[in-house]
């Protein structure tokens, strides 16, 4: 256990990007488990991870702002596809969803397979780098988190229709995927979600924050005690955080 590992100059940036990355997916967890849909998050992506991929293969300067474009246009133009799919066979959205998943990751793999460094990309793509966040990443993502929120609050996403729902689950997605991974984007969507399901209003929004946050700080502090990689850890501390909140509502009654 190496206890001088616990370094705020990097944990603590970490720690506020998993707060915002919480931000917009607890609210679009929710919306997700409700409606159904549990993979979307997972297709979305892959595929705006896609996106970063062709960006790369083309030779776009990495972490520039178009490969930015190239995510998010990726991962809009997976959202316009599910509206399609859900509008033309909506008993099979969610097999559809697999399956745009699985062709999306499958496609980033044959795009890396004469990369040399290709295991590497894919490594980052899946568990991300949330111990090397930057400032400006930071900035950019509270940026996007606060006009997504907004854009939820106020409605606006609901006038527009089943568009509106995944066009903004997408630029959500592309805007954390590149800083946490799949598998955390993936967890902070399902997992607080999941330990309040028996919670409504607010109050499941209050305890799913807290539930995402406690298990991101947690498995941090894990992760640099143990030098263990920090998105698999986190992972398992926010199941961890949201079985021990559910277990205990269920003791009291609730």
């Amino acid at each position: 256990m190496n206890w001088s590992a616990l370094d705020w100059g990097i944990l603590g940036p970490a720690l506020i990007a998993g707060l915002l990355v919480l931000a917009t997916h607890v609210p679009l967890g929710t919306q997700v488990l409700d409606r159904g849909i549990v993979f979307i998050d997972l297709a979305i992506a892959q595929i705006a991870g896609l996106g970063v991929i062709a960006a790369d293969a083309v030779g776009l300067p990495e972490g520039g702002i178009a490969v930015q474009v190239a995510a998010v246009c990726a991962a809009l133009l997976g959202a316009w596809l599910l509206t399609w799919t859900e509008r033309r066979a909506p008993q099979q959205q969610e097999a559809l969803i697999g399956v745009m998943f699985i062709l999306a990751a499958c496609a980033g793999i044959l795009l890396l397979a004469g990369n040399p460094h290709g295991g590497e990309h894919l490594k980052d793509l899946l568990v991300g780098q949330i111990l090397w966040v930057n400032t400006t990443q930071l900035l950019w993502l509270a940026g996007v988190s606060m006009l997504l929120l907004i854009a939820l609050w106020q409605g606006w996403v609901q006038r527009l229709g089943r568009f509106g729902f995944y066009a903004v689950f997408a630029l959500a997605v592309t805007a954390s995927v590149q800083l946490v991974g799949v598998y955390l984007v993936f967890s902070s969507l399902i997992i607080p979600a999941l330990g309040t399901r028996q919670h409504r209003g607010l109050r499941r929004y209050g305890i799913a924050y807290g539930i995402g946050a406690l298990g991101y700080a947690t498995g941090l502090t894990f992760s640099a005690l143990f030098d263990l990689p920090s998105g698999a850890v986190i992972v398992w501390t926010l199941a961890a955080c949201a079985l021990v909140g559910a277990t205990m509502w269920r003791s009291k009654g609730g």
